[in-house]
């Protein structure tokens, strides 16, 4: 990273208090083959224990930092549709007694296909939920036996259609691609499915093979036998070209939505904005600094008895958050805003005078170009950058 010394104090990172909220509910029905987010099958453990577990820590936490106004919360695991009705409504009491909720509030719950029953998604809606994020990830059954899922493609199909008649108009699927043997026309076929559901949102990710996973283990011993990259990049291409082409808005690397349904809460996360982060697991970002949670679900459970359920912490200097202001920034296609740089981190700061340099190379190469976002000055990714967006991202480290 190039960077020039202030000739001022760099205020202190992100001094104002969080208005996001995301909480983990760390089971689910079983293990993915790709998986290595902080997930235990649900059978056996001591879920109403763990629920307790999160109260404290959401009392802990809006006792040491209060909270003003929530304006995005998101549950993710897991899968938290693997709660019953009455721990769903239990919990969502919970989040709603420590945590004001703003008119408007963005309040995401993610499900796999098949556990959202009419009365479960009664609960959700009666405490606060209006927006689910489905893992549907293929519509080849095939495929999903391959990646480990245990929903069939119809699954995904009947789950939209009730989430639709209890009421929730806000939906998304989460689709993937580069999976073993999968090829462009089981891609093709997916898409067309996806699309005939008429929802206002997709999430699209390339499959990442992951450390401590199945996958790992049988790419490590040559037996993933996963797309050329050729054909992963035909992949993504088509992807882009299909949703474009339905009229979503290629907002993020990895996500397309109608006008106005955009993730508000991930977009937390790539403008490098504050958030809560609550129960095992869970990282968290307020006040400059970062926290990781622990893990393990009994383990969890014996710390937010004592104090606050940390794994670590550290401050974050500015010089670590400007770094991570443009790495996630980026990601979005609209780019990052000049004044927005100087708003986290103080009037005299700018772009180009802490990454000039790289700034200039990614322009040359051609992988970014300066953009007016939001009639603001700025930097985003060019069409190329969007296929190298990691190269782009890692510069800034």
């Amino acid at each position: 990273m190039d960077t020039k010394t202030p000739s001022v104090a760099v205020p202190p990172v992100h001094t104002w208090t969080p208005r996001a909220l995301y909480l983990h509910i760390p089971f689910c029905t079983n293990k993915c083959f790709y998986c290595d987010f902080n997930s235990y099958v649900a059978e056996g453990q001591p879920i109403d224990a763990y629920l307790d577990a999160i109260e404290r820590e959401m009392a802990q936490t809006a006792e040491l930092l209060p909270p003003e106004r929530i304006e995005t919360v998101f549950v993710g695991g897991g899968t938290p549709t693997v709660l019953t009705p009455a721990q769903l409504r239990r919990f969502l009491a919970d989040v709603r007694k420590h945590f004001p909720l703003a008119p408007g509030v963005e309040f995401t719950m993610e499900a796999n296909p098949g556990t959202t029953d009419p009365a479960k998604l009664a609960a959700m809606l009666d405490g606060g939920v209006n927006r689910i994020s489905f893992g549907a990830q293929s519509f080849d059954n095939e495929l999903l036996k391959v990646i480990g899922r245990i929903h069939e493609a119809d699954d995904v199909v009947k789950s939209i259609a009730n989430a639709k008649a209890a009421g929730f108009k806000n939906l998304s699927i989460d689709l993937m691609f580069g999976l073993p043997n999968q090829k462009l026309r089981h891609l093709e076929d997916s898409v067309s499915r996806a699309l005939e559901l008429d929802l206002p949102h997709y999430s699209l990710y390339s499959l990442k093979v992951e450390e401590n996973t199945l996958f790992h283990r049988l790419y490590e011993r040559g037996e993933l036998p996963l797309p050329e990259e050729e054909e992963e990049l035909a992949m993504y291409r088509h992807l882009m070209e299909r949703l474009g082409g339905a009229g979503y808005r290629h907002y993020e690397i990895s996500n397309f939505a109608r006008p106005g349904f955009e993730s508000r809460h991930n977009t937390t996360y790539w403008r490098n904005e504050p958030y809560y982060g609550i129960g095992a697991g869970a990282h968290g970002y307020a006040h400059g600094r970062r926290h990781i949670n622990i893990k393990g679900v009994q383990p969890y459970i014996d710390a937010a008895r004592k104090g606050l359920p940390r794994l670590e912490s550290h401050d974050v200097d500015a010089h670590e958050a400007m770094e991570d202001f443009m790495m996630v920034g980026l990601r979005l296609l609209e780019g990052v805003k000049a004044s927005d740089f100087q708003s986290q981190f103080g009037r005299h700061e700018s772009l180009e005078g802490r990454f000039g340099a790289t700034l200039e190379r990614l322009l040359s190469q051609g992988l970014l170009e300066r953009a007016l976002v939001e009639n603001k000055t700025g930097y985003r990714l060019t069409p190329q950058g969007v296929f190298l967006g990691n190269e782009v991202f890692g510069a800034f480290v």
